[in-house]
């Protein structure tokens, strides 16, 4: 197998480190597994740029396959080149959080990982899509887009580690505690709203508190939209609490829904969406669709139900 590495420098498990000792440890990885593997460690700015390259020397046949390295959004932009095209994509999980990993089942090992994509066992998965853009795992409003402004902004600023900037961020913005009024229309039906936080996750994530936050399948065809209506701060964190427990009804204390395409209304002209950990603003309408088997991937292979 022939494949272009397209490995982000700047990715939580890679930046600060030793780039030439990381280059070494993941070409003898793919060597051992029969992967001939180009490696090309690129800035944050530049992955779009080698990801389309590397999908022009799939489709000319050079390449067999692209592989990214890094952590979700990093993903996300060379799934978002690849997408509908069927060039498989491997995975290196080197981010901080690395969830689409996780939930793949694809290891944080590099050298696991190249097995993985050197055993050439491939699935197609769905993505989700937002006014355009691709994502891989969730988007949300409310909430998580000002978490993720002020984390970025203090990592920027001040060099704090991610986790310490965000639980600092995530003190100020409960002093805000932004409801957003949205319209939220699926199905034939509206309903206006008022909401903290909407979640909108490609695939069914599970609320139960040892699979909290996790998806055991990612080829439903399907958004899964989730909607908190706690009114302050102090019903918020007791939800959260309560999700974190088991002790949450999430029948009664959330909106749930399983949708192919959803579009989101808002007064304002301007809107923050958190698109897999990254904030872009949009404006609305917002409609999300579902890409059922839009991406190829390299994975194990699912257990048999």
């Amino acid at each position: 197998m022939k494949a272009i590495a397209i490995i982000n420098a700047g990715a939580g498990s890679v930046a600060g480190g030793d780039s030439e000792k990381l280059r070494a440890s993941l070409s003898a990885a793919f060597e051992k597994h029969g992967v001939e593997a180009e490696l090309k460690l690129v800035t944050g700015e530049e992955i779009r740029a080698a990801a389309e390259q590397a999908l022009a020397d799939a489709l000319a046949k050079t390449i067999d396959a692209v592989i990214v390295g890094g952590g979700d959004g990093t993903i996300r932009t060379v799934a978002a080149a690849l997408a509908g095209t069927g060039v498989p994509l491997g995975v290196l999980a080197l981010g901080t959080l690395n969830h689409f990993a996780k939930d793949l089942g694809i290891p944080a090992e590099p050298e696991a990982a190249a097995a993985i994509i050197a055993a050439g066992h491939t699935r197609r998965i769905d993505l989700g899509e937002v006014n355009g853009e691709v994502f891989i795992n969730n988007s949300s409003l409310g909430i998580y887009p000002y978490l993720v402004a002020d984390r970025e902004r203090q990592t920027a600023e001040t060099g704090r580690k991610k986790w310490l900037a965000m639980t600092l961020a995530f003190l100020r913005v409960l002093r805000r505690f932004p409801r957003r009024r949205l319209t939220v229309r699926f199905g034939g039906s509206a309903a206006p709203l008022r909401t903290p936080c909407l979640f909108v996750g490609n695939n069914a994530y599970e609320l139960t508190p040892l699979a909290l936050g996790k998806r055991s399948r990612m080829d439903a065809g399907e958004l899964w939209l989730c909607i908190a209506t706690a009114p302050d701060p102090i019903r918020f964190l007791w939800l959260a609490f309560r999700l974190i427990t088991g002790m949450a009804d999430p029948a009664a204390d959330l909106t749930t829904a399983r949708v192919a395409e959803a579009e989101i209304l808002s007064r304002t002209s301007r809107l923050p969406v958190a698109v897999d950990g990254e904030v872009i603003v949009m404006r609305p309408p917002l409609v999300y669709r579902a890409r059922p088997g839009d991406l190829v991937v390299f994975a194990p292979l699912p257990a048999p139900s």
